[in-house]
């Protein structure tokens, strides 16, 4: 392997090198094309004295004066002493070189077996992948002095037309090294690949994986923030900003009663986050118990006893997740098999149905304001079951480090499945709130989910969820943040949010 040599900046674009690098950081120039200095004496040195000449090369012999001792000294003469004559046949004055003599064009002098030649890869060369001084933001390498003009060699690579200077052909390697992006040039305007662009370092293409290839910086992933307008009924979902990923998923929908009347249909899940996969039980609960319904509701099935089925099927889909090999793969001993909470909500013109399953939550706000809002669910938690058998009060209870425990869920180590359904027939209009305890934690009061909601929420649904999201992330964002947003009464078939 031949050596490299050591540079400490990049002879295409003067770019600052560290030891060991094989390519440039800003314009890829291949280091290793750039020869060893060669080992022969140069043809002028650099302090402008000319080395002594070979033995037996040809040459001018300047005559030596003597030494007292009788040995050789300095030249009898300098060189600018001698007399010459010019092209027209007159004699130079003393003091003027010569004009120099262009070798014979019949028979080149081949060069030196070692001897110096331009680097492969020179920009301009026609060299593959190597920008050309001053394109693209590049700035061009600084003009040096001219080197004495060095006879082709006697090989088979390529001739520059414009210099008569010969380039070695670069030998095809198997593989291409990545370079990273040239950060002068990866800003300027100009038609950008297909591939995603690193939201961190706005250079770097970001791999299958999910990283950018030039920085390392993890993506944002689809999840993170999930937006869905459904014509009547809309639903937002967050990661927030403490948690890695969202463990939240939503489905909402729309469909007709055997009768053509409407019917919205809105599910939100929470998984839980010390259980295996959660975030691909909630996906794979919101997705089943959303199919469910829409396909049940057409069929005449009651809306009650659909939002049941539909939570059934829910619950058999992140079973289902237990018995899968990657769940095997990723279960830790200390973690259970996947698992998630479910709240789910149907409205017909006449008709309000909610179901759960956890300590995610429906909240009814009235258009009109001076009503009451109302809760029309209760927590499977374990301050919920203080309250309920009278040992606690409502704030003694939700003030224990054990209030968020939930008692209900789904999944395959749940210890019985039981879903909670109920209908209501409200005698006014209102938008109902479906949501995980990523946001009612910063609106935990029926009245103070009341004062975040919009005035114009049963107009705007999906504009009310990103208000209720964005409430939540100005509280903290503590954990993800998922609602969904259902007008009642069901408005008609393709009316959506303005």
């Amino acid at each position: 392997m031949s050596q490299m040599p050591q540079l400490s900046a990049c002879p295409s674009c003067e770019w600052p090198l560290e030891s060991g690098d094989r390519f440039c950081g800003a314009c890829g120039y291949d280091l290793s094309a750039v020869p060893v200095r060669p080992d022969d004496n140069p043809t002028i040195a650099m302090n402008g004295s000319a080395p002594p000449p070979a033995a037996g090369a040809p040459g001018v012999h300047w005559p030596r004066a003597t030494a007292p001792d009788g040995t050789g000294g300095a030249p009898a003469a300098r060189p600018a002493e001698h007399h010459g004559t010019g092209s027209a046949g007159h004699d130079l004055p003393p003091g003027t070189p010569p004009p120099p003599q262009a070798p014979p064009s019949a028979a080149p002098v081949p060069p030196p077996a070692n001897g110096p030649h331009a680097p492969q890869g020179t920009p301009g060369a026609g060299f593959p992948g190597s920008p050309a001084p001053g394109d693209h933001g590049v700035p061009a390498a600084p003009q040096t002095p001219s080197a004495p003009a060095v006879p082709p060699a006697p090989t088979d690579s390529p001739v520059s037309p414009a210099s008569g200077v010969r380039f070695d052909r670069p030998a095809e390697p198997e593989e291409y090294p990545l370079q990273a992006p040239d950060p002068r040039v990866a800003d300027l305007p100009g038609p950008r690949e297909s591939a995603k662009v690193c939201v961190a370092c706005r250079a770097g293409r970001v791999d299958h994986d999910g990283y950018c290839e030039n920085c390392g910086h993890a993506q944002p992933r689809e999840r993170d923030h999930m937006e869905q307008d459904a014509g009547p009924v809309a639903a937002v979902s967050d990661r927030g900003l403490r948690h890695h990923r969202n463990e939240d998923a939503f489905a909402v929908g729309c469909t007709a009663l055997p009768d053509g009347r409407p019917a919205t249909v809105a599910i939100v899940c929470d998984g839980v986050s010390s259980a295996t996969r959660p975030d691909d039980a909630s996906m794979a609960a919101s997705r089943a118990a959303s199919e469910s319904l829409l396909a049940a509701l057409p069929r005449g099935t009651h809306p009650q006893q659909a939002m049941h089925d539909a939570i059934v099927a829910a619950a058999n889909a992140v079973n289902a997740l237990a018995a899968e090999p990657e769940t095997a793969r990723e279960q830790a001993p200390h973690q259970n098999a996947p698992a998630c909470t479910i709240v789910g909500s149907v409205v017909t013109p006449d008709l309000l149905i909610v179901g759960w399953v956890g300590d995610s939550r429906v909240y009814w706000v009235p258009v009109d304001r001076g009503t009451p809002p109302a809760r029309l669910t209760e927590d499977d938690s374990w301050a919920a079951q203080m309250v309920a058998a009278g040992l606690m009060n409502e704030a003694e209870a939700y003030a224990d480090e054990r209030a968020h425990a939930i008692t209900g869920w789904l999944g395959a180590d749940a210890y019985e499945l039981e879903p909670h359904t109920a209908s209501f027939k409200p005698d006014r209009p209102g938008v109902v709130v479906v949501c995980t305890d990523g946001l009612w934690n910063y609106a935990e009061a029926a009245a103070d989910m009341a004062e975040v909601v919009p005035l114009d929420a049963a107009a705007r649904p999906l504009h009310t969820a990103q208000v209720l999201v964005g409430h939540a992330l100005d509280g903290g964002g503590h954990d993800n943040v998922t609602v969904a947003v259902l007008p009642f009464p069901a408005p008609p078939m393709g009316a959506g949010s303005a």
